[in-house]
């Protein structure tokens, strides 16, 4: 596939561990004309500012339009988040970039980095009292509020919605998928765009979703082998982030 669901102009092939089905010339083209590119200044609609975290010392500052809600938390595989400011676009993607810069915050956070603490996360509380302490670490930055409405506190968490309760750490992850390849297992959680598998073998393994854009799927029994191409996984904690 294409840039904006046009085919591809150059016929190019995509690598088996491409998340985007996409070539890389497709996938700048489509950028380019993403919010984050901000190639549509005059979006009318209301947009928020986010913070949102992922483990013990892993937050990042983000935007989503309104409309969406919590969607664009849920896709990033947020655990706990709460919600900072809304307006106008511009005006939240200054905000972003200020508060990324004061709080010595990422706009991205590696999906790798998220995977490698989902089996040993503190408890809803101590993330929301991060959250919290954030979120008061923010509010304090000045002018930000002189162009986006702030948004009184309230911290939000997925730890239920995703499953993480008594998530194992994980073995492996899914390298990529080949033609034949068989992905199999019990579901254990799932978090973003991965989900946490327990294959037949005893492994806990990773397979990002991204991976199947593409692909003609089939079902498989769930004790079947696995015969993807699987590396092994980080695993490990994050220290705290103040």
């Amino acid at each position: 596939m294409g840039a904006r669901g046009n085919p591809c102009p150059l016929g190019a092939g995509v690598s088996a561990s491409s998340t985007g089905g996409r070539c890389g010339e497709c996938a700048r083209l489509e950028r380019v004309h993403s919010v984050a590119a901000d190639t549509f200044v005059d979006d009318p609609r209301v947009y928020r500012v986010y913070l949102a975290w992922f483990g013990p010392g892993m937050v990042k500052v983000g935007i989503t339009a309104e409309e969406r809600g919590a969607a664009r938390l849920l896709e990033q595989g947020a655990v706990a988040f709460c919600w900072l400011g809304r307006g106008a676009l511009m005006a939240a993607r200054r905000t972003e970039e200020v508060l990324r810069q004061a709080l010595s915050v990422p706009d991205r956070v590696p999906y790798a980095r998220k995977r490698a603490v989902r089996h040993a996360l503190p408890g809803a509380e101590v993330r929301g009292r991060e959250v919290e302490d954030l979120y008061r670490l923010a509010r304090a930055v000045p002018r930000w509020g002189e162009t986006l409405e702030a948004v009184e506190f309230a911290a939000y968490d997925h730890g239920a919605v995703f499953g993480l309760d008594g998530l194992p750490a994980p073995s492996g992850v899914v390298a990529g998928l080949v033609d034949g390849g068989v992905v199999a297992g019990r579901l254990l959680a799932a978090a973003g765009p991965d989900l946490h598998l327990l294959a037949g073998d005893g492994r806990c393994l990773v397979l990002d979703t991204r991976l199947l854009s593409g692909w003609e799927l089939a079902s498989a029994p769930a004790d079947a082998d696995v015969t993807v191409p699987v590396l092994r996984a980080a695993v490990g904690e994050q220290g705290g982030l103040f």
